[in-house]
């Protein structure tokens, strides 16, 4: 087994690194990104800079040629994005379009549909949010209650959708809603796309423990949408829903990124001393940066082994929820190793001139936690991965 990138693979790995150094926004976004940024200034920057990835070829590489993509190898895509971490690239404002509801129009959509978005979302000419969670319905999803009537040539919605991330930013929700209540939960449901300038959807911004804004609550109140914008079939949109949380799970799991913080964690521990030595020289937490280390590597290996699938055009399976199961609880017990090692100054903030590694590692404690439960949460994908990959059966 190679697990090596070929020659013209790493000279394109080079040409993106050397992009990135050149083009890379030197402030205000640098750092920035998470949810919860309301600032349009930021916005308008983070739009922009995902303009400039697109121009310059490197967004949605392996997207088809007729939608603004470039019909390229999966492995391209996976430098990118590896670069993309490696050099701590801003977080891209069209993230969801592009990672969520993307590849599933274009598995899913009507030929309408795929014209009529998948190029905005390229340029970020049009932002999109997730209206998938409700109070009630977080981990039993298909218990959703927002309701769509069919009225004529529309749906009209009524009902809430919770943690609904960049509400407060965007044009567009790709949207679960229950088209027959009278049908079995997993049943009755349709995917439809809902513009969010539609009079009668109110969003509420909610605080996060993190201290941003980026998790909403989103009203519908009599909100008109077109039959049109149903993608796939009325009643039958729980399996296009699967479609979207697969590649959710698989953005929410990265292995480059888990690498990264690994490194960043292997950094401050070599800086900190305890009993006049760096913690890098402490038997018991370098045993422990080491099993976190074993945890990163198994990791990356899965990841090559997931690429080589996808190379030989071979349907993903089990392999996406353990990405996600394994990827967030790895990147949070990385923070927690990370605020043990930093004693007391882990409760200072990003706003404090103390704080070690410019606060970065309590933000990220709080914010990987929410990530463990976004997607849904590690009991769901282990029952998951239970009942659907090694066909055990059903806990009741």
């Amino acid at each position: 087994m190679d697990l090596n990138f070929n020659r013209e693979e790493e000279e394109f790995r080079q040409k993106v690194r050397r992009f990135l150094e050149e083009n890379m926004p030197k402030s205000g976004l640098v750092g920035t990104g998470r949810e919860g940024r309301e600032d349009k200034a930021w916005l308008e920057k983070s739009k922009a800079w995902q303009r400039k990835l697109h121009e310059a070829g490197y967004v949605a590489l392996a997207w088809p040629k007729e939608y603004g993509g470039q019909a390229m190898d999966p492995v391209r895509q996976t430098i990118v994005n590896d670069e993309m971490v490696r050099a701590n690239a801003p977080y891209l404002a069209g993230g969801s379009g592009l990672g969520m509801l993307g590849p599933t129009l274009i598995s899913w959509g009507t030929e309408e549909q795929k014209k009529r978005y998948l190029p905005k979302i390229l340029t970020a000419e049009e932002i999109w949010c997730q209206g998938y969670s409700e109070p009630g319905s977080g981990s039993d999803l298909a218990s959703l209650r927002t309701r769509a009537e069919i009225v004529g040539d529309e749906f009209v919605v009524n009902g809430q959708k919770v943690w609904t991330s960049g509400a407060q930013y965007a044009d567009m929700m790709f949207c679960l809603v229950r088209t027959d209540p009278e049908a079995p939960k997993h049943r009755g449901i349709s995917y439809i796309l809902i513009d969010m300038h539609t009079p009668g959807i109110t969003v509420r911004p909610l605080v996060q423990m993190t201290g941003d804004r980026g998790f909403n609550e989103v009203f519908f109140d009599n909100v008109r949408v077109p039959r049109k914008n149903l993608v796939g079939k009325l009643n039958e949109g729980w399996i296009v829903a699967n479609a979207t949380l697969f590649h959710e799970r698989n953005m929410l799991g990265s292995a480059t990124g888990s690498a990264q913080r690994f490194n960043r964690l292997l950094a401050i521990a070599k800086k900190i001393k305890r009993g006049g030595r760096a913690l890098t020289e402490d038997p018991v937490f370098r045993q422990r940066l080491a099993d976190l280390e074993i945890r990163v590597e198994a990791m990356r290996y899965h990841s090559l082994r997931q690429l080589t699938d996808q190379i030989r055009g071979k349907n993903p399976g089990v392999e996406g929820w353990i990405n996600k199961l394994v990827g967030t609880e790895l990147n949070h017990d990385l923070a927690t190793a990370a605020m043990e090692a930093m004693g007391d100054y882990s409760m200072l903030s990003r706003d404090d001139g103390a704080a070690l590694d410019h606060g970065y590692w309590p933000y990220e404690w709080m914010f990987s936690l929410g990530l463990v439960i976004g997607g849904g949460t590690s009991h769901i994908q282990k029952n998951i991965i239970a009942e659907r990959g090694l066909k055990m059966p059903k806990s009741r």
